[in-house]
């Protein structure tokens, strides 16, 4: 049976966006992120990560060092009792300084890539599932794969939110930061008790 899922961006939605991010010992964490995806995991939710990582492709980093920093982050997590089911990235960016990676993808958001990659791995009922993160990049890759879109204020999204007078093009909802957008879907599933 196909499961529900949110889909989390990482810079600015999970962790300060740092401008880059090389190594495991510069991630600063929001202090309601591993709470807000505990409850993800309490309410059956599938919990995804997708992250945008042009930084492998202009060379400030490799994919090495992402997997190391996001080991590090899912070892934190554990020790807070959350659990992210799937962390999935693009490395790819058109003007990228490293050939390989130089490519106009159909997994950078906002294109849906890397939420259909999910999907090849785990049945996911995209009308039931959300995308949360701070740009329109993420609102945008949840209009195109079906999924319900929230901008969250915190990293880049309080500018976004402003840009656009609180209503955010194609964006569900706006929330204050991740904790707010988690209590705002579980109520929109109608998870029991969702509200207090």
């Amino acid at each position: 049976m196909a499961r529900a899922a949110v889909f989390l961006d990482r810079d600015g939605t999970m962790i300060e966006d740092v401008g880059y991010l090389s190594r495991p010992s510069d991630v600063r964490w929001f202090p309601w992120t591993a709470d807000a995806i505990r409850l993800l995991n309490r309410a059956g939710f599938l919990v995804v990560v997708t992250t945008n990582q042009s930084g492998i492709g202009r060379g400030y980093y490799t994919e090495d060092d992402l997997r190391r920093i996001h080991d590090e982050m899912a070892r934190h997590l554990a020790a807070c009792g959350a659990v992210v089911d799937q962390w999935l990235y693009c490395p790819h960016h058109p003007a990228a300084d490293l050939e390989q990676y130089r490519a106009a993808c159909g997994c950078r958001k906002p294109e849906p890539g890397m939420i259909r990659q999910a999907c090849e791995r785990t049945p996911i009922d995209l009308e039931r599932s959300f995308v949360v993160g701070d740009k329109l990049a993420d609102v945008g890759a949840a209009e195109r794969a079906g999924a319900r879109g929230i901008l969250v204020r915190t990293g880049y999204g309080d500018d976004v939110a402003r840009q656009h007078e609180g209503r955010v093009p194609g964006a569900a909802y706006v929330a204050d930061d991740l904790m707010a957008a988690v209590a705002w879907l579980l109520t929109a599933s109608g998870h029991p008790g969702a509200g207090r």
